[in-house]
């Protein structure tokens, strides 16, 4: 899966204009751009940014995102700030250009936009790095990549005997399956917010 740099630009962009500076720490922008390649994996098949993520103590991190933020500080697009937040520090971004048009096209956006009320808005640094231990992050070895084919197992029900296995077998089979037998049930993008703010606890 190829990486797309102008993709995640233009995620960081948007998750900058959209969240109270406040509310979109390092933990929490790594988080968004998570679910937002893993749900989008999950539903289409496609990750929108390509990117590759990690299981770290705080949850999946991406492997390319801290090379691109100081690409984007360098050239003036994105200051970030190191700030005290009670006790702990914090990294602040602080976005200078505009989200460029046309590169997210119409269901990214509206993807993303719940991706990030839910992240932002919802959810803690703490709460949503917890929340972000799920069976995905469980089933990778500390500091190893984790596969975007087991994007199913994310949603807040409890899986399948033929979602894990068709997890642990890896992509190719996967689709191969998918192809034969049609998509594993999964809830839907539609509620996705909804059934996270109830396995959360949240309204």
């Amino acid at each position: 899966m190829q990486f797309d740099r102008d993709k995640m630009r233009a995620v960081i962009l948007r998750a900058c204009h959209s969240c109270n500076v406040e509310d979109l720490g390092a933990v929490k922008l790594n988080k968004v751009l998570y679910y937002f390649d893993m749900i989008s994996y999950a539903h289409h098949r496609y990750s929108v940014t390509g990117a590759v993520y990690r299981k770290r103590p705080n949850g999946p991190t991406s492997d390319q995102l801290l090379f691109l933020l100081r690409d984007m500080a360098r050239d003036g697009e994105m200051e970030i700030r190191t700030v005290d937040y009670f006790g702990y520090l914090k990294k602040e971004y602080h976005a200078k250009v505009a989200e460029p048009e046309h590169i997210l096209n119409n269901a990214e956006r509206a993807l993303l936009d719940d991706v990030l009320d839910f992240v932002c808005n919802q959810n803690t640094a703490k709460s949503i790095s917890e929340y972000s231990h799920k069976l995905p992050w469980e089933m990778a070895e500390m500091g190893g990549v984790i596969g975007y084919e087991t994007a199913m197992l994310l949603f807040p029900s409890q899986p399948s005997p033929e979602a894990f296995d068709l997890a642990a077998r890896g992509m190719t089979e996967v689709e191969a399956t998918q192809s034969k037998r049609g998509p594993v049930a999964m809830s839907s993008i539609g509620d996705f917010r909804s059934r996270l703010l109830s396995a959360t606890g949240q309204h």
